[in-house]
């Protein structure tokens, strides 16, 4: 795959106006007043995964609608104090996986709580968390399910799980909720963005090649999947248009950065067909708060990887040491 999408130069400039969703404030004020309503039930549930330097933890608290969301929990097994914590979001598809599968910020001693994302994990990590909600007709996969309604959308549900997830990882004793990191990559990028977005003090974020930004652009020249599944559904629906991207529009990351102040770390690649380098150009040019990208010219939707994991490492712990 060439890079297909704008110059590097081009790419620096794109910052397009996306129009906010009339109510969008409300939608998601609502939205979490609503969450809140149910006890978080966050509980700890210590596993043994045979990693001596490492206490891990299986997790569940209320998530949207107060269902049951898991996660692992990681804390070096040498600790003392309340711990900086790093939570992830995984990827489209996969799910919490295995607790020994994602240990690495807590190697660099950090608390690292990693959330299921309800009804995935069958891709390629499994995941332990259903979606006990139902759909309207939509494309085989996710990013379509519910997609006429913001209301019933599934991505309504899943930002709201995500914002828990940080409450979660606040209430544990052994947590400085003062230094909650979030990150993510593709999927857990775009929802690294929204929580970004919805929580207003959190240490850092650090999004990877993300997914969920910038629809319009993304479905006009991309057929890979997830947008891919918004193309066929709109193939087969052609009166539904407007409709799917009036809620789109509340779930956008390019929409969403614009309400996000925590220092940011983006990446993203140049020859990326799953997320274009313009959409994620998109939501980085509308993020508020302080940020740099790290560009990776011949990589495709896999990113920085190793390498990129190293910068953030090394960025992490700079922003930190203020």
């Amino acid at each position: 795959m060439p890079q297909f999408d704008l110059s590097l130069d081009e790419l620096h400039a794109y910052a397009p106006a996306i129009a906010e969703p009339p109510g969008l404030t409300a939608f998601w004020a609502g939205t979490l007043a609503e969450a809140g309503r149910h006890p978080l039930d966050a509980t700890f549930t210590p596993v043994d995964t045979g990693l001596s330097l490492l206490a891990s933890y299986d997790v569940s608290f209320a998530g949207f609608g107060g269902d049951p969301v898991r996660a692992w929990l990681h804390l070096p097994a040498d600790r003392s104090g309340p711990l900086p914590c790093v939570v992830e979001y995984v990827g489209y598809g996969g799910g919490r996986g295995l607790p020994h599968e994602r240990v690495l910020w807590a190697c660099a001693g950090y608390a690292y709580l990693v959330m299921d994302t309800r009804g995935q994990g069958s891709g390629w990590s499994v995941g332990d968390t259903p979606d006990p909600h139902g759909s309207t007709p939509a494309s085989p996969g996710h990013v379509t399910r519910g997609i006429l309604d913001p209301a019933g959308y599934y991505y309504r549900r899943v930002f709201t799980d995500a914002v828990r997830a940080v409450a979660a990882a606040r209430s544990h004793p052994e947590i400085d909720p003062a230094r909650i990191a979030v990150t993510g990559t593709s999927q857990g990028g775009g929802i690294t963005l929204a929580v970004a977005g919805l929580v207003p003090d959190l240490l850092a974020a650090m999004v990877d090649v993300p997914f969920l930004c910038h629809f319009r652009r993304a479905t006009e020249i991309t057929e890979s999947k997830p947008y891919g599944e918004i193309v066929e559904y709109l193939a087969q629906h052609r009166d539904q248009v407007d409709r799917v991207f009036a809620t789109l529009g509340h779930f956008d990351g390019a929409v969403l950065a614009k309400r996000a102040t925590a220092p940011a770390l983006f990446s993203v690649s140049l020859m990326d067909d799953t997320c274009p380098p313009s959409t994620v150009f998109a939501a980085y040019h509308a993020y508020r708060g302080e940020k740099q990208i790290a560009v990776y010219p011949y990589n495709k939707h896999e990113g920085g990887e190793g390498f990129h994991d190293r910068a953030k490492l090394r960025w992490l712990a700079q922003v930190l040491a203020r």
